[in-house]
């Protein structure tokens, strides 16, 4: 098959047509100069690097898989010399500070690049992904001394980092975690205990790691309030900056997964090794979710990959797999039978993959802009409402894109048949590769707990009501365009639901808590149905006055108000479920007892 090749056309859609990146930059101090032709120059440049050289080794990643021996990982044939290259063209360094060696552009572009990383080759791409998260938590958290000895290094790409969260007894139950920091006479500390599931925690790609780590002081309290946070790198760093003796951290194993072979997942043993806290003790878990909160978003990322991929892929094969005749007659006379894009249920796989991934793509390009205001906005009242809605999107876009990209994985491996189910076309890899997204940073079950409680009613209902307020104010201005009240009508409609479902979720979780936990999935996905139904009457409305206009590219437009159209009569529906999920309340859930299961 074909390798990877960026959507540009769809990307420079939502960047500069549906989202005004272009305009939204010269209204944020800094971002004066980044102007089309500078993002039109990044895009393209950064495709030839992920269709030329990262997509050709995705195969050769799941194929040959990390290597451990002696506490040493050896990546996959080419991902070394892929790294060097993404070094030395400056990509780590693209939206950091200047201050750090960064190269100053908007975290928001940064996103999209990382789109386009992750879908060409993923387990490739998340060791430079982490690094992005460590950076962020240094930059947050971190003393004038640890910025000065850790960014610059982190930036260039020179060194990488990590998050060391699990172990073996506490997944996302962190407040049971027992690994030990004691401090030192140097006003270091000594960390030990054992993580696991540490993505990146091992490799040849750089000369060091710096592990961002999880532990507990000596006369911590009990529970998430007694975690502190700590750097520990593989080498020590000197005062100059140059490293210095290798530190007590070792990885014990690397696991045997389903998929991302090519990324080591390793265990972590740390003995005595020498940590600095990381912000103030016992603030570690709070200082982690900078890390965390940045982790998530490229974790929504992975599943727009999944699901570029798995279209690419299989609507290549189905306009190229000959079988069968269309029942209204043959498409492909000269040939020996139709390919296979002309059967009604192919086109009901193809669009459905198309829907989501286009409708999630927005919600994404949607979000990036909020990273973007929270960083550099003057107005105090401006970043707050940034961070208002970010919170909000953030556990929206990592479930409900991670649930939908594997159900598009699942669709292109089905549009191949048998043919789906064998290695050489990349798809059951591409579905392998999708599973963890949905469980890792956060499975979909805690997202859903995380986004019902504390972001919905933990707010009053505050955080939902800024994104319906803008919904209706939509709606409100296209009340009298005829062209669009297919979509206006239904969503109109959606938003007001959306309301009425929340407050009766309030109102049963005031008599039974259970009833939060027992609506909070089919709640989460209605929320994720119901934002993509708002980007694509977006899509509708954008690409009618593009057509009005005499565009010259009226296919790609049309193409848009189909799968829209798709979109709203043939997935939408799906809130139905949702509700009814919802309005069925805990006891079909609670009321068995475990001993009958």
């Amino acid at each position: 098959m074909d390798n990877y090749k960026a959507p540009i056309r769809d990307l420079q859609f939502n960047i500069f047509e549906l989202f005004g990146y272009d305009r939204h930059y010269q209204d944020l101090p800094g971002y004066g100069d980044v102007n089309a032709e500078i993002i039109n120059a990044i895009l393209n440049e950064f495709d030839k690097f992920c269709s030329n050289i990262l997509s050709p080794l995705n195969a050769v990643g799941d194929q040959e898989g990390c290597q451990w021996h002696d506490g040493e990982v050896t990546t996959p044939g080419g991902f070394r010399e892929a790294y060097q290259q993404y070094v030395e063209g400056g990509w780590p360094a693209l939206a950091h500070d200047p201050a750090y060696g960064g190269q100053g552009l908007p975290e928001s572009l940064s996103l999209i690049l990382a789109e386009m990383r992750g879908t060409a080759n993923w387990a490739w791409g998340m060791y430079p992904g982490l690094s992005h998260g460590a950076v962020n938590t240094l930059k947050h958290h971190g003393t004038d001394s640890q910025k000065s000895h850790y960014l610059s290094k982190l930036v260039e790409g020179s060194w990488t980092g990590t998050m060391c969260l699990t172990e073996a007894h506490c997944g996302t139950d962190l407040g049971l975690l027992r690994t030990k920091a004691e401090p030192n006479a140097d006003g270091s500390y000594s960390v030990t205990g054992t993580k696991i599931f540490i993505s990146s925690g091992e490799h040849d790609l750089t000369e060091n790691i710096v592990h961002i780590v999880l532990a507990r002081l000596p006369d911590a309290p009990v529970g998430v309030k007694g975690i502190s946070l700590f750097i520990i790198p593989k080498f020590d760093v000197l005062e100059d900056g140059s490293l210095g003796d290798r530190n007590g951290v070792r990885c014990g194993s690397i696991e045997h997964k389903m998929g991302i072979h090519g990324n080591a997942t390793c265990v972590m043993n740390f003995d005595n090794a020498k940590a600095y806290l990381l912000g103030e003790p016992n603030q570690g878990l709070q200082a982690m979710f900078t890390f965390m909160n940045t982790a998530r978003i490229g974790t929504a990322m992975q599943g727009i990959g999944h699901m570029e991929l798995g279209y690419q892929k299989s609507l290549a094969y189905a306009k190229d797999r000959l079988q069968m005749r269309s029942v209204t007659g043959p498409k492909n006379p000269d040939g020996p039978a139709d390919p296979i894009i002309v059967h009604p249920d192919v086109r009901r796989m193809l669009l459905t993959q198309k829907a989501l991934l286009e409708g999630g793509r927005m919600m994404l390009c949607y979000t990036g802009k909020f990273v973007d205001v929270i960083d550099h906005a003057a107005d105090p009242e401006q970043r707050k409402a940034a961070e208002d809605m970010l919170s909000f999107m953030t556990p929206i876009a990592k479930a409900f894109l991670t649930e939908t990209g594997f159900e598009s994985a699942n669709l292109a491996l089905q549009c191949f048949g048998g043919h789906g189910y064998i290695q050489e076309w990349g798809v059951e890899q591409n579905v392998r590769d999708a599973r963890i997204a949905m469980i890792y940073e956060g499975t979909t079950g805690i997202q859903a707990l995380d986004f019902i409680g504390r972001k919905v009613l933990g707010s009053g209902g505050e955080l939902l009501k800024n994104f319906t307020r803008e919904v209706h104010q939509f709606c409100k201005a296209h009340a009298d365009d005829e062209a669009m009240q297919e979509f206006v009508i239904p969503l109109q409609a959606l938003n007001k639901k959306w309301g009425d479902l929340t407050l009766h979720i309030g109102t049963k979780a005031m008599e039974n808590a259970d009833e939060a936990g027992a609506a909070s999935v089919d709640y989460l996905m209605f929320s994720g149905y119901a934002c993509l139904a708002y980007f694509w009457a977006r899509a509708v409305a954008t690409a009618q006055a593009a057509i009005a206009g005499g565009s010259s590219e009226a296919e790609f437009y049309e193409a848009k108000l189909a799968t829209a159209r798709f979109y709203f009569q043939r997935i939408l529906p799906r809130t139905n479920v949702c509700e009814q999920g919802i309005l069925s309340g805990a006891d079909n859930l609670m009321s068995l007892s475990e001993a009958a299961f």
